[in-house]
């Protein structure tokens, strides 16, 4: 199947600097988004690790025999151990942390893995969330102690319960999704999400626009 990409990132007008960080792999084979902790010194060095941690090992053991499943695990659990091996070597960055979510295509299968709020989109007929975030509000949602209407304007929304850069991190969303001709995939970090709503992302997404085009609109 062939694929078309593109990637645009925008520090917005909060910071005068960008926490964001992704890679597109030139082949077309993985995806990387990862949004540093912005209220934390040292978000845009926690997104920076994630990123290319993600990269080596996945550059480096993509030929392997090793499940795919595990590999992303193991990319994304190694990303975390180096977070925190850069903890321990800046103790002014010791609170840094970042999001991640990761598209793979691999052996003929599609791969979602995610950590925290940044997500991965799917438009077909319609939009889907394909990742379930990592915050206190998504919890009280999924187990019904908040609505969508108040989970939208909750004053937690982004408190995550999950996150790179965290001794305590144990488990890792990874689920094959299905991918089919004609689908448009976005790998996002929040800084999207909270300031468009996913019926104008979804609007997006249905027109035929060059890739280029929508990230503009996205801009």
């Amino acid at each position: 199947m062939r694929r078309c990409f593109a990637g645009l990132s925008d520090p917005g007008l909060v910071r005068p600097y960008n926490q964001d960080n992704y890679y597109i792999d030139a082949q077309g084979r993985y995806f990387v988004v990862a949004d540093g902790m912005g209220g934390y010194v040292g978000g845009q060095e926690a997104s920076q690790i994630a990123s290319e941690q993600i990269r080596t090992c996945l550059d480096r053991d993509w030929d392997t025999k090793i499940p795919s499943e595990t590999l992303l695990m193991d990319a994304i659990m190694q990303a975390n151990r180096c977070i925190l091996k850069d903890q321990s070597s800046h103790p002014e960055r010791r609170d840094m942390g970042t999001t991640v979510v990761v598209l793979m295509f691999r052996q003929g299968l599609s791969w979602c893995a995610h950590v925290g709020d940044s997500r991965l989109y799917l438009f077909r007929d319609r939009l889907y969330q394909v990742s379930e975030d990592d915050t206190w509000v998504a919890m009280a949602l999924r187990a019904g102690e908040l609505n969508e209407k108040q989970a939208k304007i909750h004053p937690w929304r982004h408190v995550l319960s999950k996150c790179l850069g965290r001794e305590d991190l144990q488990s890792i969303s990874v689920k094959p999704i299905e991918v089919t001709a004609g689908d448009r995939l976005l790998l996002c970090s929040d800084g999207l999400t909270e300031e468009v709503p996913d019926e104008a992302i979804a609007m997006t997404l249905q027109q035929p626009s060059s890739l280029e085009q929508m990230g503009c609109r996205f801009g």
